[in-house]
């Protein structure tokens, strides 16, 4: 993310046109999004009172910031407003890093909420000297590595929390989220996560946290638990449609668990996991090696969701769904993680665009977020051809392709790099602390 100083952000004000939408004030200066080269604008960045960091990559997010002698125009509309306007899909950013400021041009662009993770922050923490000061405190002070890490991340999230209350506020509830994981230690712990749920909602303290627990299998009840508590949650690493199922089994038993006359409150989204599934079964596709076989590479992944989709049209609605609908109770929305392309052959809003339908999340890192700004189409697609998902799906089963061998697979891969991560970042932090202490003698 780039680094913004004296920016000013426009206020979310109500639509009456489209319901939780959002306008923006028209305000000097004035902030746009520019994915373009730093070359072509590095003159008006000089005259400007921005400064900007372009430190991750080529074609990385550039902001661009009007002089302030600016005419007062509106904020510049991206495909993202009409993601969610036209389309129905929240778009939201899957990174997070300080200065949390430089979420702000982000937000000014569409973008609706945030995910992090274990990876995430390993890489934000161990990369950058904006946690230093606080860490150094936290040593002093006598914190352990752990802590201090915790302490570090909750930080981050609040202040996350903080720039998306507006929008939160403007729909109710409905959108606005900061997603921030348990110890993915905890993964085959089902008491262990319940309880770190409950502490990490309790520490963070904001009514727009959503606190990530994995879909593995001894975490499915901990959903449940954590659910009739009235603690919002974003269940993470669903790679298989049986699996989807039964996460959405655990939010409706949760929510009829918790004796609230109100459950409106309680809200929670299910990130399945996309361009991994096509990592895994294109591998085992290239091993048959038949033409049928080669011709199916890149269609795995976007199928399965289009299924889940209907899984999840099926699920919510009914006789049980609509009694829980009478206390106020919400749609678990769908949404889409793992939306970077990782073969460079296939498009770069693979996993993006075919998937766009109305109560969605489409969670997006720098590669996507920017491709599909440059160049999505807004379009509802995520249903537009069931019969093919269908077709795709069976010819995979049919040509030996076992998917609950690619959930399992891919759930344990998904948990072992997160385990690696976490593992990472503390080795990291302590031999900071220990050159801290070092300094200090």
């Amino acid at each position: 993310m780039a680094s913004i100083s004296k920016l000013v952000i426009p206020s979310p004000v109500s639509s009456s046109s489209v319901s939780g939408s959002l306008k923006f004030r028209p305000l000097q200066p004035k902030c746009l999004i520019d994915f373009h080269s730093r070359d072509v604008f590095n003159a008006r960045v000089s005259s400007s009172r921005l400064s900007v960091r372009n430190d991750v990559g080529r074609g990385s997010l550039i902001v661009r910031c009007s002089q302030l002698e600016g005419n007062g125009s509106q904020i510049q509309r991206t495909t993202l407003h009409d993601l969610y306007e036209q389309g129905g899909q929240s778009p939201w950013y899957d990174n997070l890093c300080r200065p949390v400021t430089d979420l702000l041009p982000l937000i000014a662009s569409g973008v609706r909420g945030v995910t992090s993770n274990p990876a995430i922050f390993q890489k934000a923490i161990s990369s950058s000297n904006a946690y230093n000061d606080q860490f150094r405190e936290l040593v002093q002070a006598g914190k352990d590595i752990e802590s201090a890490y915790w302490e570090l991340v909750v930080k981050d999230i609040q202040d996350a929390c903080k720039l998306f209350e507006p929008i939160y506020d403007e729909t109710d509830g409905g959108d606005g989220y900061v997603s921030v994981e348990v110890s993915p230690k905890l993964a085959d712990d089902t008491v262990g996560t319940i309880e770190a749920a409950k502490w990490l909602h309790k520490v963070v303290n904001r009514p727009n946290v959503y606190i990530k627990i994995p879909a593995t299998a001894p975490c499915i009840p901990s959903i449940k638990e954590v659910i009739s508590l009235g603690i919002s949650v974003n269940v993470t690493l669903i790679f298989s449609i049986s699996r989807y199922e039964a996460v959405i089994d655990a939010y409706l038993d949760g929510l009829e668990a918790s004796g609230l006359s109100d459950l409106s409150r309680v809200t929670s989204v299910a990130s399945f996991f996309v361009s991994r599934v096509d990592t895994l079964i294109d591998k085992l596709l290239e091993k048959i090696g038949t033409p049928e076989a080669l011709d199916l590479r890149g269609k795995a992944a976007v199928a399965q969701a289009a299924l889940a989709y209907q899984l999840y049209q099926r699920k919510f609605s009914g006789p049980r769904w609509e009694a829980l609908v009478k206390k106020g109770a919400k749609k678990q929305r769908l949404l889409w993680a793992s939306t970077s392309v990782k073969n460079p052959a296939y498009p770069d809003t693979l996993y993006v665009s075919p998937l766009v339908g109305p109560d969605t999340v489409s969670t997006m890192p720098d590669q996507a977020l920017q491709a599909f700004i440059d160049h999505g189409i807004v379009s509802r697609t995520i249903d537009s051809n069931v019969s093919e998902a269908e077709g795709i799906y069976s010819a995979l089963e049919k040509l030996g392709i076992d998917w609950g061998y690619v959930g399992s697979q891919l759930e344990l891969e998904g948990v072992d790099s997160f385990k690696k991560s976490f593992d990472s970042l503390l080795d990291s932090l302590q031999e900071k602390a220990n050159s801290l202490k070092l300094v200090s003698l």
